[in-house]
């Protein structure tokens, strides 16, 4: 049932996206899929956070650099905003600005938790490299790093090129290694 959703998303829309459409695809009767969801959007947000989990989880090799490791990890996010998941997640997050309660949802749950493994993320990668910053300093981070391509995709809908991915990630390590200067 969460293929059919993605797979229907990524063929028709959000809009045309229906209840009906998900039971046909995945050849269930809608009492199933009303039995585990009330809605097309909590469908959504199930696949979502089970796709994206494994997609944007981040993966720092030992014997990789602080800007080769921060680097890979934002062409991961580029290239999730290419796949149905990231589509899915484009959807929600376009829903969400006409509906109060997706944004909740989406804020609440999979936004939350994406955002506490990134900041996870990143200060695993600072401390391996000795760069000490404070919780406020990581949120930041985490802003400067994700803001840029969130943006590129979300307001021009245009994809993310690799010079916006090495320039994020070395800006964004510049001011971890400032940040870090001025707490000694």
């Amino acid at each position: 049932m969460l293929n059919a959703a993605d797979d229907l998303l990524v063929e028709r829309g959000f809009a045309a996206l229906t209840i009906e459409g998900i039971a046909q695809r995945a050849g269930v009767a809608k009492q199933t899929i009303y039995r585990w969801w009330k809605s097309k959007v909590d469908i959504l947000l199930d696949t979502l956070t089970d796709d994206a989990r494994e997609a944007l989880e981040w993966h720092v090799d030992a014997g990789v650099d602080a800007e080769e490791a921060l680097t890979s990890q934002l062409r991961r996010v580029a290239d999730f905003f290419q796949e149905p998941a990231g589509q899915v997640l484009q959807a929600l997050l376009g829903h969400a600005q006409l509906n109060d309660d997706t944004a909740t949802s989406l804020r609440t749950g999979f936004l939350r938790e994406q955002r506490r493994r990134d900041a996870a993320g990143l200060r695993d990668l600072l401390a391996r490299e000795e760069i000490t910053v404070d919780d406020r300093g990581v949120d930041h981070l985490v802003d400067l790093a994700l803001g840029p391509l969130y943006f590129r995709v979300l307001v021009f809908g245009a994809p993310i090129d690799k010079e916006l991915v090495d320039s994020t990630a070395r800006l964004t390590l510049a001011l971890a290694r400032e940040l870090s200067a001025g707490d000694s």
